[in-house]
């Protein structure tokens, strides 16, 4: 287990880091999910003993290993900017940590060929990494990490600079691995659609601050608070402020939206309301979509799907609709809300009502 009790890091008189505490279980996939600059790099160093807290400590298995450095602790890194030992062929590069522990030649053997094969390498075992691609080298640098056998594997957003099919075999292949090894993973990413696919825990950080940690789904579905609800949206979270007068949400030009039933008991007064993009759309989804008129700002065509960037009251929103939409900008059309999905904020930020389904 990995405890950081109150763990801080401040460079001058900051917080890159605020204190935090944390518990990670052996076994377990975590994913630390928050913008670049978020603090998620810094706060993997913490873990991995890269860096020594400002204030509290870091705790394995029990023990207080806050000054022991990275040498000295059973920690395997991964990041996406891939490092390889250029002299070595790719066999050596995966086999290397497991010469240093002192493995035997058979199960060395065994354990590169095994996760040359998961990762598509077996073609580049007599390669030197300057033979490879970009990716294959960041493959060789994640095949090294898997067979080391550490305790504790930190990927700080490993698959970013491998190709599209690749990366969705190994996300999906990634937690299979990681529930056999019984270490402890913590995965970085900017993207909470990997985040959801990857499953597991998941850590939302804004500005140096972890905002939630529970259940993936768990932290998607229920938000404690509007920053942890726009860290979980891809594309950006819609939100409105609005008033809630009985019935409706008002706004301040007269402008009105439903209050669907499990938002009924929100106070009456001022709030927030969000929803995702994918729970706007040009066709009603339920008997429970709202109606409104919003003014079109401008259509991204992705292939199968559409991002239609709208304006409603004043306030700019995103679409995702299925198909290929090319619409002009600046004009007005009927936009279909489905309020079985719409969350509901306070002035703090604080989240009053969230829903049950993605």
């Amino acid at each position: 287990m990995l405890e950081l009790r109150n763990a801080a890091k401040m460079v001058g008189a900051d917080y890159h880091i605020y204190p935090t505490d944390l518990v990670l279980e052996r076994g377990t996939l975590n994913v630390l999910l928050g913008p670049t600059l978020s603090g998620k790099t810094s706060l993997m160093r913490l873990m991995a003993g890269l860096d020594r807290p400002t204030e509290g400590s870091v705790h394995f298995d029990g023990a207080d290993v806050t000054g022991m450095p990275v040498q000295k602790r059973k920690v395997a890194m991964v990041y996406q900017q891939f490092i390889n030992y250029p002299a070595l062929t790719v066999y050596e590069n995966i086999a290397s940590p497991m010469r240093i522990s002192g493995k035997d030649a058979a199960a060395i053997d065994r354990d590169v060929r095994k996760a040359a094969e998961l990762l598509k390498l077996t073609p580049y075992l007599d390669r030197t990494p300057l033979n490879l691609s970009g990716g294959q080298q960041q493959r060789t640098a994640l095949a090294r990490a898997l067979v080391k056998n550490a305790s504790l594997v930190l990927m700080d957003e490993p698959l970013a600079n491998l190709d599209y099919k690749l990366r969705e075999e190994l996300r999906e292949e990634l937690p299979k691995i990681f529930a056999q090894s019984g270490a402890i993973f913590v995965y970085a990413t900017t993207e909470p659609s990997e985040a959801l696919l990857l499953g597991g825990n998941t850590a939302t950080l804004n500005a140096g601050r972890i905002t939630q940690f529970g259940p993936t789904i768990e932290v998607y579905r229920r938000p404690v608070d509007l920053a942890t609800a726009g860290i979980f949206a891809d594309p950006p979270l819609n939100a409105i402020e609005v008033t809630k007068s009985g019935p409706l949400f008002v706004r301040p030009g007269g402008g009105t939206l439903p209050v669907p039933a499990h938002l009924s008991t929100v106070p009456n007064g001022p709030v927030t309301i969000a929803f995702h993009p994918h729970h706007l759309g040009l066709a009603p989804q339920t008997g429970d979509a709202a109606r409104l008129q919003a003014r079109t700002l401008v259509s991204e065509i992705t292939g199968s799907e559409s991002f239609v960037h709208l304006d409603y009251d004043g306030v700019r929103w995103v679409m995702l609709a299925h198909g290929i939409h090319d619409i002009d900008p600046d004009m007005e059309i009927e936009a279909f809300l489905d309020t079985r999905h719409m969350m509901a904020f306070g002035a703090d930020g604080q989240a009053i009502a969230t829903v049950g389904k993605v």
